[in-house]
């Protein structure tokens, strides 16, 4: 896909497609006004005959109208034009672009770029506008032996921009759009990918693949027998139970080879979460394979980093691991001994996650990182309370917190803080242990960070639960790519903060 900014006239604009904004009541959006005007009240004697009220989900789609260039002209429906807010704006650009490639239009010019957001300049609209063409033009089809064969398919957009002092700024959203949209779209492959080719060995061949084609990566992979000689026996207990061996892959990204501290991320990587002898129920494993979206994640933000040459250290920490019953499988009643030199004992063999991330934040110390921020399908409950809109955020700096929502409302890629207070830490206690990773159902949300927190008392650390994020369950479930726009817009907020 090529995209290009502009700002014109709509009327004298050459194209396959115009796509136009009409707000409820028959409104004319300023474009839609200039093309009425140039087509002698065409458009609005069609919204007087009752063809488009301008309904959000409501279009039209005109051909050959008089006083254009344009081969068609899709009028959108808008909504209330005083309600027309960031959420609505994004579903109208993603609605546009599915309905103008389903005409066959091998290029369009989208107008809806024009429209007013309140607290929104030009350069976000067309973020936004780029990141929902990739979304909506997405479609998962490496393993099908019958690709699509459609021959006319968008091929080119253009975003129109109110005036001429807009268009550098817009520029430069375009090329930070795309490198994210492209890391959102790398983390939806992997986590589409099934868990019997999506192992650990291929997480750890993506990222080889990766620092071939950036010289400014460096990367690096702890196996299994590391892990034994650095005491890694939580991360090692989940591990265990499979054939396919444990690795924490290390991307290392530092464009400056500075001494500047790093971002670290740490992603959550289990290729396959059978739950262990804690076995699921048969219908709890269909979408298992999301489970290492977290580290797909990690992987995106590094290739974001590079591409777009960012002034920051950042690194990036993929814990991977199948977690499958056997006969060498961790049990409920092991106790393990984790890097820290905490013990835990096992409650649940199917609360993995957390016993994977706390050997691998123990492991970013050693980075002495300026923050950790790590990112987890680790608890179901989660999507049930917060379901597919936010990910949780546990933090235990508020500065961090901040950050983080700030880039969430920026993005759309939003988050909601919950607590990490002292009281729930008590139900993580063991009569045997330190501690036990699944002290029962209530607040287990909460919990599950807090255990967490128990190995990150060194660190500037947020954590982010993406359980109901990360995917959309179920038959037609994908990845979504989250919350690659929300850590790419972080990293962006710190390079603002660098000039």
């Amino acid at each position: 896909m090529e995209f290009t900014i502009k700002s014109g006239n709509p009327e004298k604009q050459r194209s396959a497609c115009l796509i136009v904004g009409i707000f409820e009541g028959r409104k004319l959006s300023s474009t839609a006004h200039q093309l009425d005007e140039a087509s002698n009240g065409y458009i609005s004697g069609l919204l007087r005959r009752g063809d488009l009220e301008g309904k959000t989900g409501q279009y039209l789609l005109l051909h050959n109208v008089a006083g254009t260039l344009a081969d068609r002209i899709l009028l959108i429906g808008c909504g209330k034009e005083r309600e027309l807010g960031e959420t609505q704006y994004r579903q109208l650009l993603y609605r546009s672009i599915k309905i103008v490639s389903d005409t066959g239009a091998m290029e369009a010019a989208s107008f809806l770029t024009e429209l007013i957001i309140k607290g929104r300049n030009a350069a976000w609209r067309v973020r936004q506008a780029v990141e929902a063409t990739f979304d909506a033009l997405y479609n998962f089809e490496m393993l099908k032996s019958k690709k699509n064969t459609q021959k006319r398919v968008l091929k080119h957009l253009t975003f129109h921009v109110p005036t001429r002092r807009d268009l550098v700024l817009s520029q430069e959203a375009l090329r930070i759009a795309c490198a994210v949209a492209r890391g959102a779209e790398l983390t939806k492959n992997l986590g589409n990918l099934p868990p019997n080719i999506c192992t650990p060995d291929y997480m750890v061949e993506q990222a080889t693949e990766l620092a071939r084609k950036y010289n400014n990566l460096q990367v690096s992979v702890v196996d299994q027998s590391d892990m034994q000689h650095l005491g890694m026996g939580a991360f090692l207990a989940v591990a265990s139970g499979s054939d396919k061996s444990g690795k924490m892959v290390i991307i290392d990204y530092n464009p400056g080879k500075n001494d500047d501290k790093p971002i670290v991320f740490v992603g959550k990587g289990i290729t396959f979460d059978s739950g262990g002898l804690s076995l699921k129920q048969a219908p709890g494993m269909v979408g298992m394979k999301y489970d290492m979206c977290g580290a797909a994640s990690v992987l995106a933000l590094l290739t974001i980093a590079s591409e777009l040459k960012l002034p920051l250290h950042v690194i990036g920490i993929m814990a991977l691991a199948e977690n499958m019953p056997s006969g060498t499988a961790f049990r409920p009643d092991d106790v393990v001994t984790s890097l820290s030199g905490q013990t835990i004992e096992i409650g649940n063999t199917d609360a993995e996650g957390r016993l994977v991330l706390c050997d691998a934040l123990t492991y970013s110390e050693r980075f002495n990182p300026a923050t950790v921020i790590d990112m987890a399908t680790l608890t179901g409950v989660c999507v049930a309370a917060l379901g597919q809109h936010a990910s949780g955020l546990f933090s235990n700096n508020s500065a961090l917190a901040h950050e983080l929502i700030q880039a969430g409302e920026y993005s759309g890629d939003r988050v909601w803080q919950l607590p990490l207070w002292e009281e729930y830490q008590s139900q993580l206690d063991s009569v045997v242990a330190d501690m036990n990773n699944a002290p029962g159902s209530e607040a287990s949300l909460v919990t599950s960070a807090c255990f967490l927190a128990r190995f990150t008392k060194k660190l500037r650390w947020a954590h982010l639960d993406i359980a109901g994020t990360a995917a959309r369950m179920g038959r037609d479930g994908r990845a979504t790519g989250r919350p690659v726009p929300l850590l790419a817009q972080y990293l962006l907020q710190l390079c603002d903060g660098k000039k």
